[in-house]
């Protein structure tokens, strides 16, 4: 087997996506081991009582029984300007037994901090960039692959909407439950809206999406869900009905492929209209506009919003 790399004598790990920066510190750390651990591994944590003379210290206290010493720095952006004056000085001419692991969530590159670090050597900064919406459900079955089981597509968009964008709380549920499914199988759909409660906030377009696959049943769980006015979300109702005709139009005359164009989103933003369109017969897409239409007139007349919305959703839904 290769050697590992030697380590240089700083690194940063910065960025907002949690469960990287643990990753990339864990590695860190598994390179002091040995039954001098505790002397040549020292966390720290940024704070008002942080002292630059301690901090030099620790940096400059030489291995025991080993050839390398690695210090932490947790919370590095929000070290006292003392402390990180004098780890820029102190990384002018760094001790080269001891690797030093700045962690933040951000940190601008136009500190001198993260240019000491940078100038150190390549690749010391280690970036932790968060994942986009639309990455994180193939992320979440990378992760599941990783516990030793599957999760279905589907069952991985739901984790998402119910769990939220932090990676490490994703893989805390999807090791839960590869867990209680005895680290075998599927994770489907049904298990995990049968074992994670929801503790994100439902975003406007979950609530969409599931109403353009004329779901009836998870559309009106999540419209209870759902925050702000029935005219907000009837709004936003009429815009995604809208977009379907858009799409169903353009499929019929064979421009399917100029959708995000004609709508002015990426083409991501567009990728189901198509598919979703098809499930509505002729016609149907532009009566319900004028179901829209009654709905926004009830509400403005005073009817009782939740069952107006109520209706219309499932009529849209195809199930009243």
């Amino acid at each position: 087997m290769a050697d590992k790399p030697a380590l240089l004598p700083a690194y940063l790990i910065v960025g907002p996506d949690e469960l990287k920066r643990k990753q990339a510190l864990a590695r860190l750390k598994a390179r002091v081991d040995g039954p001098f651990v505790a002397f040549n591994l020292e966390e720290l944590t940024a704070s008002a009582d942080l002292e630059p003379v301690s901090v030099l210290a620790s940096l400059n206290t030489l291995p025991m029984g080993g050839d390398r010493r690695v210090v932490v720095v947790e919370a590095a952006e929000k070290l006292p300007k003392a402390v990180s004056e004098a780890i820029v000085g102190y990384l002018a001419s760094p001790n080269e037994s001891c690797t030093l692991a700045l962690v933040a969530t951000t940190l601008a590159k136009s500190t001198r901090l993260y240019k000491a670090v940078a100038k150190v050597g390549p690749r010391t900064v280690i970036e932790c960039s968060a994942k986009k919406g639309r990455d994180l459900p193939p992320y979440v079955q990378k992760l599941a692959a990783a516990h030793g089981v599957s999760i279905a597509a589907d069952a991985a968009r739901e984790l998402v909407a119910r769990v939220g964008e932090s990676t490490t709380m994703l893989d805390t549920q999807v090791a839960t439950l590869a867990a209680l499914l005895g680290g075998v199988g599927t994770i489907t759909r049904p298990f995990v809206e049968a074992n994670v409660a929801r503790v994100a906030e439902v975003k406007p377009w979950e609530f969409l999406d599931r109403l353009s696959e004329r779901d009836a049943h998870r559309a009106l769980a999540l419209y209870r869900l759902l925050d702000g006015s029935a005219l907000g979300l009837l709004s936003l109702v009429t815009g995604r009905l809208r977009e379907l005709v858009c799409a169903r139009s353009l499929t019929a005359r064979g421009q399917a492929h100029a959708l995000a164009a004609e709508l002015k989103k990426q083409d991501w933003q567009v990728r189901n209209h198509v598919r979703w369109a098809r499930a509505f017969s002729d016609g149907e897409l532009e009566r319900l506009l004028g179901r829209c239409a009654e709905a926004e007139r009830a509400l403005k007349s005073g009817a009782d919003a939740d069952s107006v919305m109520v209706e219309l959703v499932a009529q849209v839904c195809g199930a009243a």
